[in-house]
Parts: structure tokens; sequence; C-alpha cells
């Protein structure tokens, strides 16, 4: 019984090969590709996979995209499935105006860093805790949850890359390397760098402090994203890097969707039930 789960960002098609639907499956392979090389995808890193019994998919590129995507996918004799917001799910509640306009890779990464903190509330016996969950990679988010599962709301903003361009193409002059992150540059390089870096630290510092004011508790800060490992370091206080929140929430979401005998492979089918 395996299970493909699959994140299209803005940039990348991201993709996990795991041995049931559900939270701490073993993991059996994994890659990316950049979305121009999508369609080497069969004849490439697809072509040995086992056949998955099941697929969900996170995606926010747009139709084309996602047609590519399932040309892919006819390799297998597998219906592939997308997430899309909705009021709840996975026991989070949706507080935005229109849920299903959220970003599904926002809600998706929402829903695996809620259970990776009730998984650790659960660990050390203590109540669950706010949340403030950062995305960072071609754009951030940056969402508040309450300690009770509600998404409060959230912030979006241009990563690293867009403030970059943003800057040369209506700044003369600013061609230059990428920088080192300091206190206070004193060259144009590490002066561009530095400043998109505290741009989104200073965002998600923001909210935190919106967080902590609004739940009377601290939040427990989670980020991931591409270019999170940069921005790790400039944070102030405690931050939990994850490398695939996506996929954890993908996980969380499979395990409610599809049938015990693929979430379960070990359960027993019992003759006539």
């Amino acid at each position: 019984m395996t299970f493909l789960a699959i994140d299209v960002g803005n940039t990348r098609l991201k993709w996990a090969q795991y041995d049931a639907p559900r939270p701490g499956a073993t993991l059996l392979a994994h890659g990316a590709e950049f979305l121009e090389n999508i369609e080497k995808l069969a004849e490439g890193a697809w072509r040995d996979l086992p056949a998955p019994q099941a697929m969900l998919g996170c995606i926010v590129a747009g139709d084309a995209i996602k047609r590519s995507v399932q040309e892919q996918m006819e390799l297998w004799d597998v219906a592939p499935q997308w997430v899309v917001s909705s009021s709840s799910e996975a026991g989070l509640i949706n507080g935005y105006d229109h849920p299903a306009r959220l970003g599904a890779d926002r809600w998706v990464a929402m829903i695996g860093a809620r259970h990776r903190m009730l998984a650790q509330a659960a660990l050390h016996a203590s109540a669950p805790r706010p949340m403030v969950v950062a995305m960072v990679g071609t754009a951030v988010t940056v969402e508040a949850i309450d300690a009770g599962g509600k998404f409060l709301g959230g912030l979006i903003l241009p990563g690293h890359g867009i403030m970059l361009r943003a800057l040369e193409s209506g700044t003369a002059g600013l061609h230059v390397p990428t920088g080192e992150v300091c206190e206070f540059p004193t060259n144009t390089s590490d002066a561009l760098t530095s400043g998109g870096t505290y741009a989104i630290a200073g965002a998600v510092e923001r909210m935190m402090q919106h967080v902590r004011r609004h739940c009377g508790a601290e939040p427990m800060c989670v980020m991931t994203g591409g270019a999170g490992w940069k921005m790790a370091p400039s944070m102030q206080g405690p931050v939990e890097l994850v490398d695939n929140l996506i996929f954890d929430g993908l996980l969380e979401i499979a395990v409610r969707r599809f049938p015990a005998s693929l979430t379960n492979p070990d359960a027993a089918v019992i003759p006539g039930s």
C-alpha cells in the first residue's frame, strides 16, 4: 500500500511517497522538479516508483500546471485528489472571510503545524498553544492560530527574490551579488540581503505580538519553506524549523479521507464485512 503526496508551489513541484496515507508513515522516496520540467516526471523520477494506491496533492499554480501533473500520473491507475480549503478540516477551523479562497498550501501547512504542536503537547502533558506558522518561499505567509484550532488570519508578503527583483527593476545600480545578513550593513549587497531578511523577520515577530496579546499565551512559532533555513538564524525567540510541513498536513488529511484498508495496511479484512 503506497501513498503519493504532492506539493506544487510557485516554483517547484515536490513529491513524497509513503507506505500508507497516515501520519508517521514510512517515507519510501521523494524528490522535486522545477515547474518547467514537470513533463519529465513520468519518464524520469516516477518511472520506477511502485504504483500508489492513493494520491493527495496541494497546488497553488494554475490549472495548466495541474493538468500537466495529472498527465504525468497517467502511468498509474490512481485518481488524483487535490485539497481545497474548506470551513474546517482535520481539527482546524477556517476563519477566512471566504474559506475556499484561502491558498491550499497555507491551509495544509497550518493543519500539519497544529498537529505537530498537539503531539508535542500530549508528549509533555501540557495544554495546546496558539501558533504562528510562517512559510518562506517565493512568497511569504505568516498565519495565526489560536489554542482551540481556529485560524485567525494571516499575512502575505514578498519573498527574498521578489523583493530583490523589485528593487533591481525600480532602482538604478542595484544589480549586485547576494550579501550576508548583518546588524549594520556597510555595502549594498549586505544591505539588500539584510533588509529583506529583517522585513520578513519583522512580519513574523509582529504576528507573534498580535497572537500573544489576543490569546493571552506565548505562541509556538513554526517556520517552513525553501528559504526557511535562511530566516531561522535571524529570528528572535525560539523557532521550530520544519522541512516538509505541507507533507505532514497532507498525511493528516489523508488519514481522514481514505479508507481504513489504505490508512492501516496491517488491518485484517473480515470476509463478508
